[in-house]
């Protein structure tokens, strides 16, 4: 498996472009050389399967790998039972689509913490996480992956080593590791290439599988406050981190391959393209 890099839903440039209907995300994916799409779920999966077949075999045909994000709703750690247990369904409706996409990976919020202690809140996401597993196997879902993912607000259940706790779950659970998430829930901590060196390094300590090689990322610049995260910014941003060189730098020298899905704020694309053109250069030397 080889690194890709791709976007969270379109740029602004999908309408410029002239593009209007999700049928067209491959050749316009495809344009930017890029080889990889997360499939936006946030608000519910409402995909359907022609469609999703369709767009499936366009973007075979252009060797690009669909991913899709779960809805926003999951709360592995709710207070209420009912909504934690409904998070399952939640995951196998993501799991449905993106099997229909001819993807493999469904990438999830684990939830907040609320009124609980952080050690509760992750007590009643590995409960909920071991059930989703048994779900996903018991319709025939099995080869997919599930990806939890390090979130960027202090409430939120999702520091690194709260992930790699998950991951714990069941082998093929990987990590969606948000740098940008991890930068602003700590005001700013990854700086330099020692500091994404870190992050690799525990998570390949945690897994001690390929897993640490093949995870999947996302990445953009977040503007942050003292609560994590406030808003997703584009490259162009001077002010906020993390900058994306040392990760590339990493990345090669390590011979990992992620995917890499890029989120910035109305320049996915293009951003995704510029990680991807500095990857490149550091392979031909």
């Amino acid at each position: 498996m080889s690194i890709r890099f791709g976007t969270a839903g379109t740029s602004e440039s999908f309408k410029a472009m002239g593009y209007k209907d999700s049928l067209d995300v491959p050749e316009y994916t495809a344009k930017f050389g890029l080889n990889a799409f997360e499939y936006q779920c946030g608000r519910g999966v409402r995909l359907g399967e022609a469609k999703a077949k369709v767009m499936a075999q366009r973007a075979a045909e252009r060797d690009i790998r669909f991913s899709l994000h779960a809805p926003y709703f999951i709360s592995m750690s709710s207070l209420e039972e009912e909504k934690r247990l409904n998070s399952i369904n939640y995951i196998l409706d993501s799991c449905r689509a993106v099997k229909s996409l001819g993807g493999r990976r469904v990438i999830f919020h684990s939830g907040s913490c609320g009124k609980q202690s952080r050690e509760a809140a992750l007590e009643k996401a590995l409960d909920t996480l071991q059930r989703m597993v048994e779900a996903v196997d018991e319709v025939g879902y099995g080869g997919l992956t599930l990806c939890p993912e390090t979130m960027g607000k202090v409430g939120q259940l999702g520091t690194l080593d709260e992930v790699l706790a998950l991951c714990a779950v069941d082998k093929r659970i990987t990590p969606c590791i948000d740098f940008g998430h991890l930068n602003a829930r700590d005001q700013g901590c990854i700086r330099t290439k020692a500091d994404y060196a870190a992050i690799l390094d525990r998570m390949a300590d945690a897994l001690q599988d390929e897993r640490a090689a093949q995870f999947h990322a996302h990445f953009s610049k977040i503007q942050y406050t003292t609560g994590g995260e406030k808003c997703h910014l584009t490259f162009a941003d001077t002010v906020y981190g993390p900058e994306f060189e040392p990760l590339m730098e990493l990345c090669y020298e390590r011979g990992l391959s992620p995917v890499i899905i890029c989120e910035s704020a109305g320049t996915q694309a293009e951003d995704a393209r510029t990680m991807m053109q500095y990857y490149q250069s550091l392979a031909k030397g």
